[in-house]
């Protein structure tokens, strides 16, 4: 299994923590029923810690100008028209994938074109289902222009847990679909802003699966 690289120093830093937590524990109760019970769970932690971490090698199977592939793992949460008002002020159709911390937390562009706006926003960590967390959460805003000029407009959210985004682009940088945007750590969320024509695939409640899943289709 491949591990990302946005993991190895969270690998490593839980490793000593669990091994400094086992040789406390064991100098004070020994070897007992109830150590190697704890041993047990600080291994499982640790194991659930690399897991969290692995790194699918995924590819756009069939990449085109008019598909909105899924840019993350997680649960169809929110399917809804909205008023978008940081960059387009006028209602789109917002998509929602969960990522709860069992999922891989990778994040994929949907999509092919050039970075036209990019905001990082700092703020609280509300719950990613949270009815505001698209608005008062840290987060990053991505807008990406396609080369037939549509725009989407693309959000990482952090949750409750999460504590951390990660990003690899900037604005004018020229992405491809199904190239890597970035990681949220832990608990999280993917907000999609799509065009209000856009043909919608999935239902709420669906099981999404970054790069494979289609979302949506543009007109």
């Amino acid at each position: 299994m491949k591990i990302h690289k946005e993991g190895y120093l969270s690998i490593l830093v839980s490793f000593i923590f669990v091994s400094i937590l086992d040789f406390v524990v064991y100098n004070a109760f020994k070897i007992n029923a109830y150590t190697i019970t704890f041993f047990i769970i600080s291994l499982i932690f640790w194991g659930f810690i690399i897991r969290f971490f692995r790194h699918p090698i995924r590819t756009v199977e069939q990449p085109n100008e008019k598909h909105i592939y899924a840019p993350a793992d997680g649960k169809i949460v929110v399917i809804e028209k909205t008023f978008e008002k940081e960059y387009f002020n006028s209602d789109r159709i917002q998509v929602s994938i969960f990522m709860s911390p069992l999922d891989i937390h990778i994040n994929w562009f949907p999509i092919k074109g050039i970075i036209s706006f990019f905001k990082y926003h700092k703020g609280r960590h509300l719950v990613a289902w949270h009815p505001k967390s698209s608005e008062s959460n840290e987060r990053t805003t991505v807008v990406i222009k396609t080369p037939s000029g549509v725009e989407i407009l693309m959000r990482q959210i952090a949750g409750a847990v999460a504590r951390r985004i990660v990003y690899y682009s900037k604005e004018n940088d020229e992405i491809e679909q199904g190239q890597e945007l970035g990681f949220i750590k832990f608990g999280s969320r993917v907000d999609l802003f799509l065009p209000l024509d856009s043909d919608i695939l999935v239902n709420l409640n669906d099981k999404a699966i970054g790069t494979k899943t289609l979302i949506a289709t543009l007109k």
